[in-house]
């Protein structure tokens, strides 16, 4: 029997999984039972491959996912365990994920998270401690034996290796491209950091979901299993997605307008609605992704029916169906140039437009005076091996705080970079890593490795006022030909004992994130000359 790892790395296989969403309360609740009942249904399909178990799910406090797994895995099916960051810090995942392997758990969705929006006596705060990265690199660290140390850095040793097989999500369904072009460099970050499989965000645009196909084939990702997401739709339902209440989930005027004319059919749409499902399964099984998730259906006699209706289907029926399932919104951004013949994309052709953009780089609103002199600055006093890096070294090194540095230039130092970036005082900055905007203070989830899915049209999902400081950092560094670099400095674990101390002090004398980084880029650098 196949594992869900095998079936994924087999290009021969297709495989299906389906997504639950585990409810509030015990198991003993109605809802749990009919949703319990649900999955036990589930395992007598064949078809079925995989079930995929969601953690918090919209940011609303649900049971822990390893409760409804359970009884799945023991019955033989292979599970997926979504863990995310928004309600566990580090220590909490790591505790999370060594509960898992233990109980046999090792495919795992790793998510940063929809914001909170509800729990008891009111929204709860969130953590993001760390993000997806950082999540996928802790799981890659697990598989190889982590290390760990005792008290004053004594007592090293390797904890037994787990087995995980973690995937992450992608989502090229943006409308803009200072949104879409920094996911690309976010999914190509992920599958460095260990993610083994990449799920598709919800969209409907079979343009853009043969774009992303062919962007990991054309850099270097092509090895990573890509999974279609199919969402069963419906009225109520299409008109939440276009209200774009749930983060990085994109349905267009057009979309909406079929969607609610379906609505006033005999069968309010059903038929149409299991039909564009399984014209999607379809789709992505023509284009060449490994497999499909499915998602949005709770009841067997439904899944049933959008399996029967995708059976029924010949090989090339995908072409036409892509041609129909093209509902994108006005302007939308494209990495590849649109084959006019079948409304997909041209692989061996990037967008001109796209193109001519690179030939004739605009200045924007974003490249502005403070990001100019937090350059400047950084170039000449923060950067080892050039200017005065070596003298501020010395000078940090010499003080009787070397957590603080001399008590006036501390205030300097706090002042400057509240006035220029509203800085918070974390002691281990990002701001060269992000153009110098701060992800504490302009980033609602704190992301220091690229954006999270959730972005509306270019604005934060939680500020929805606020541009994403990753799209302004896109621009920024688009205009200056490094766009390829964004995340360069990736993967970033922060370290929160620095906080309240002065980042100029930990930038000399090498604590914080971007001293591991030089580290391990120098350690990589000597194993290559060895």
């Amino acid at each position: 029997m196949y594992s869900l790892k095998e079936k994924l790395g087999d290009p021969g296989q297709f495989a299906i999984g389906l997504e639950l969403v585990s409810t509030r309360g015990t198991m003993q609740d109605l809802k749990s039972r009919v949703l319990r009942d649900f999955s036990g249904d589930v395992v007598s399909i064949d078809d079925i491959d995989w079930v995929s178990i969601t953690d918090n799910a919209g940011g609303n406090p649900m049971l822990n996912p390893i409760g409804l797994g359970k009884p799945l895995l023991y019955s033989g099916k292979d599970v997926i365990i979504h863990l995310s960051c928004k309600d566990l810090n580090r220590n909490g995942l790591e505790r999370e994920a060594w509960l898992l392997a233990s109980e046999g758990f090792h495919n795992i969705l790793t998510l940063s998270g929809d914001y909170p929006i509800d729990g008891y006596q009111g929204k709860a705060r969130p953590v993001f401690d760390i993000d997806s990265v950082g999540l996928l690199k802790m799981l890659s660290d697990m598989n190889q034996g982590l290390s760990i140390t005792g008290p004053g850095g004594r007592n090293r040793r390797s904890l037994r290796a787990t087995d995980f097989f973690p995937g992450a999500v992608a989502t090229n369904f943006k409308l803009h491209e200072n949104e879409v072009m920094p996911q690309y460099f976010k999914l190509a970050k992920k599958i460095e950091c260990g993610a083994r499989f990449i799920i598709s965000q919800i969209g409907y645009d079979s343009q853009k979901s043969h774009e992303l196909l062919h962007y990991m084939k054309q850099n270097g990702m092509a090895d990573t299993p890509l999974v279609g997401n199919v969402y069963l739709l419906n009225a109520r339902i299409a008109k939440v997605f276009h209200s774009m209440k749930i983060p990085g989930v994109v349905v267009s005027d057009e979309l909406l307008e079929v969607c609610e004319k379906q609505a006033q059919s005999e069968d309010r749409g059903r038929r149409f609605f299991v039909e564009l499902a399984a014209k999607q399964m379809a789709v992505f099984r023509g284009m060449g992704y490994r497999a499909v998730y499915l998602g949005g259906i709770h009841k067997t006699d439904t899944l049933r029916e959008v399996l029967d209706t995708y059976k029924t289907y010949g090989d090339n029926d995908w072409v036409e169906f892509a041609r129909e399932i093209r509902y994108s919104r006005p302007g939308e951004f494209y990495y590849f140039a649109r084959d006019e013949a079948n409304g997909l994309i041209q692989p061996e052709q990037v967008n001109p437009h796209y193109l001519e953009s690179l030939q004739n780089r605009t200045k924007t609103r974003n490249v502005n005076f403070a990001y100019k002199m937090g350059k400047l600055t950084h170039d000449i006093l923060f950067t080892p091996g050039k200017g005065l890096f070596r003298l501020g070294k010395r000078f940090y090194g010499s003080c009787k705080n070397i957590m603080q540095g001399p008590a006036l230039l501390r205030k300097f130092e706090h002042g400057c970079k509240v006035m220029m970036f509203d800085c918070r005082d974390c002691g281990d900055c990002s701001l060269p890593d992000i153009t110098f905007l701060c992800p504490e203070s302009q980033c609602a989830k704190n992301q220091r490795n690229g954006p999270c899915g959730g972005t509306r049209d270019g604005l934060c999902e939680v500020t929805d006022e606020k541009e994403c400081i990753w799209a302004r950092a896109y621009d920024r560094l688009k205009y200056e030909g490094r766009e390829q670099q964004m995340l360069d400095h990736a993967p970033v674990i922060q370290d929160t004992g620095l906080i309240g101390t002065s980042s100029w002090a930990n930038t000399y004398l090498g604590r914080g994130h971007s001293s591991r980084h030089r580290g391990a880029r120098q350690s990589k650098e000597e194993d290559v000359t060895l």
